[in-house]
């Protein structure tokens, strides 16, 4: 009897440790596979910077490019006193949004979400390198299971998004020092979500601007919009809905007429940056570092100013300076900004150019 004991003791403890050598490799592996994200195109970096915060926020701002390179949270922080964090990706798809959303009430409730409108003119899945650059840095959840499971082109496996070294495996032979370095820890690329560029590249053209057959949002796109609007009610958020200043893509009048419509009938504030742009006092030539796509330094805090003015009137939001709570970690992130300000400057009068804060995402899996 006791040898029987015995020897189903030491069978448990071989399937014990059997498994955890098979979750230590499987997660080795998908560290080691998954690319960083630390030099070229940093976008794959961000969704996961979230979960390394230490306090609440007041504001989560959602969306696209159109949040990551144009809201400033320090910005706020300093001039408001308002806690913020922008869980902003690449073409952040609406259903993305909302399970970014869902994904974020699992630690917080913030007063006021603010989402980028942008994205209700995607209807279908567009993209895997882009659909990874928002869902690799997502924790495992029931909620990236929905994000995944919603986001996914044809031709994809889901299993793959959560064992990301089956899509990743062909990487072996191209490994670079990044992938070592970074195995386990990876360095902090944006400031509570917001993405700094101080370069400057002046709108000199636009493109023609298309008619389009059909202007009208699709039926997801608009569901998606109804449960983020649903999910914040539920939880006794104001939900705002937000235009940035960005003059590319087109941003066209039926689009915004549909938004209005929207917000008027749902008793929603929508703020149209792009339309308060000569107001608020954004110049094309010297506050955006790709033509008018995005953005920098300059146009991302005035932007901030506009919308932090607005959001203090308009909701009781608490002035948090002075509360020792946040004081010190806003100050190590107000430090980190700023030093990222000189850093950059450095770099431009060194190089001519910014050599390491690329957007456009790659093909990673060759």
């Amino acid at each position: 009897m006791m040898k029987n004991k015995s020897l189903i003791i030491k069978r448990t403890l071989a399937i014990v440790l059997a498994v955890a050598v098979l979750i230590f490799v499987v997660d080795f592996l998908n560290r080691l596979l998954t690319p960083k994200y630390m030099s070229g195109p940093l976008d794959g970096a961000f969704i996961a910077e979230y979960y390394k915060e230490t306090t609440d926020h007041d504001v989560i701002f959602l969306g696209d490019c159109e949040v990551f390179s144009n809201i400033s949270p320090v910005y706020l922080w300093e001039n408001y006193g308002v806690t913020s964090f922008v869980r902003g990706s690449a073409q952040q798809l609406i259903w993305q949004s909302y399970y970014l959303l869902r994904d974020t009430l699992r630690y917080e409730t913030p007063d006021i979400v603010v989402f980028n409108v942008l994205s209700l003119i995607y209807n279908e899945p567009q993209n895997e390198a882009y659909n990874r650059i928002t869902l690799d840095g997502m924790r495992f959840s029931a909620d990236k299971i929905g994000a995944v499971l919603s986001s996914m082109t044809e031709g994809e496996s889901a299993i793959e998004y959560f064992l990301p070294f089956l899509r990743f495996h062909s990487r072996w032979s191209s490994l670079e020092p990044d992938d070592f370095k970074y195995l386990y820890k990876k360095d902090k690329v944006t400031h509570n979500g917001y993405y700094m560029r101080v370069d400057i590249k002046p709108v000199e053209s636009l493109p023609t601007v298309r008619k389009l057959s059909d202007y009208t949002f699709g039926s997801r796109a608009m569901e998606y919009l109804d449960k983020i609007l649903e999910l914040c009610r539920k939880n006794g958020i104001e939900l705002v809905l937000m235009k940035a200043p960005s003059l590319v893509p087109h941003w066209y009048d039926e689009w915004n007429a549909q938004v209005v419509d929207y917000a008027d009938k749902n008793g929603l504030l929508y703020i149209n940056v792009l339309a308060a742009a000569e107001e608020i006092g954004i110049d094309y030539k010297l506050d955006t570092f790709d033509a008018g796509m995005h953005m920098n330094l300059t146009g991302a805090e005035k932007v901030t100013e506009y919308i932090g003015s607005i959001l203090t009137e308009k909701y009781p939001l608490t002035d948090h300076r002075g509360d020792a709570r946040y004081e010190g970690v806003w100050a190590d992130k107000v430090k980190f900004y700023y030093d990222m300000i000189e850093a950059q400057k450095a770099e431009l009068a060194e190089y001519g150019h910014l050599i390491h804060f690329g957007a456009a995402p790659k093909d990673n899996s060759k």
